[in-house]
């Protein structure tokens, strides 16, 4: 999936920025917990994604128009994931980034 798919990149900087800050603000268990919910999640979301369109790329490899919309669908399950994730990462370590602020 690193191979081929520039967004693949995009959720492994991220998922690396996650861990980094979790070890940085030392959060609970529990805040683990919901941060390695949203990041399997994005990861689920994106390999599902991925090997989707391969099979639709087998399926029919000239341009269809419903074989478009599905894979429009595809990546837009990716972005609500990715928007899930963006909304949980701000609930468990905005807390920190504020008190570290102060």
């Amino acid at each position: 999936m690193l191979k081929s798919q520039h967004n693949a990149w995009v959720h492994a900087c991220a998922t690396v920025a996650v861990i980094v800050a979790g070890l940085v603000f030392g959060v609970s268990s529990s805040e683990w917990c919901w941060l390695v919910l949203a990041i399997m999640a994005v990861w689920t979301a994106e390999a599902l994604n991925t090997a989707f369109e391969f099979l639709a790329d087998v399926a029919s490899p000239e341009f269809h128009p419903l074989v478009k919309h599905s894979k429009d669908v595809a990546a837009g399950a990716v972005l609500i994931s990715a928007i899930g994730a963006v909304v949980i990462g701000l609930l468990v370590l905005g807390p920190h980034v504020i008190e570290w602020i102060r």
